[in-house]
């Protein structure tokens, strides 16, 4: 773990509004409520492990609508958008800030993990951490005095892998939840508390809707 005196992390978490939020997750859910609550969940979770590391000093969620959960609200549409904003707010207000992009999609992330990779990210100008397919990006760095040049979406690791350093990282802070086969694999890896109770009442919803279903 990150030793007394290391570099301190201000963290962006940038969130999309629901009912939009995961879409390609939705039939997980017998139902829009269930969707929202499981979302909210796995968000809950990553912001807690987030949170939690003890060489992150801040975090700060970053919404396109506004709301009383995020702390800032971009002005331009789009997730790169979001963080550069983000970043450069950070930027204003703490000039020698240490900045990290992170999705907030991952629920089996654990404080450790994202600790070990802020610490091996401080030896570089600017680094990533690619997900587990290998070709999108679930952590973005960059240290005091280099901007951190956001280009997520497909194929977002080779993108970033141009400009800084992969890091090596846990697998729960490479497991991010974009579809079913997703949150299967997540759930191997043993997820938060939110999670695990928006999972469970996922289930109770979908066998009182579907019966048969019931295990």
């Amino acid at each position: 773990m990150p030793a007394t005196g290391a570099v301190r992390w201000t963290v962006l978490v940038p969130v999309k509004a629901l009912p939009r939020a995961k879409s390609r997750l939705v039939g997980f859910s017998p139902d829009a409520d269930a969707h929202a609550n499981l979302v909210r969940a796995m968000r809950e979770d990553t912001l807690r492990a987030a949170r939690d590391a003890p060489n992150v000093v801040r975090v700060l969620c970053i919404g396109d609508r506004p709301s009383v959960e995020h702390d800032l609200v971009q002005e331009r549409p789009g997730l790169n958008a979001a963080v550069d904003e983000g970043a450069r707010h950070v930027r204003e207000l703490w000039p020698d800030a240490a900045v990290a992009a992170l999705v907030g999609d991952l629920p089996a992330l654990t404080a450790s993990e994202l600790a070990l990779a802020l610490e091996a990210a401080t030896a570089h100008r600017r680094a990533f951490v690619a997900d587990s397919a290998g070709t999108g990006t679930t952590l973005l760095t960059a240290t005091s005095g280099t901007a951190l040049a956001p280009a997520f979406g497909p194929g977002s690791a080779e993108r970033h892998a141009s400009r800084g350093v992969p890091l090596p990282a846990g697998p729960g802070l490479r497991q991010d939840v974009d579809t079913e086969s997703d949150l299967h694999a997540a759930l191997l890896l043993g997820v938060g508390p939110r999670t695990t109770a928006a999972i469970a009442a996922t289930k109770r919803r979908s066998s009182a809707v579907h019966p048969e279903r019931a295990s």
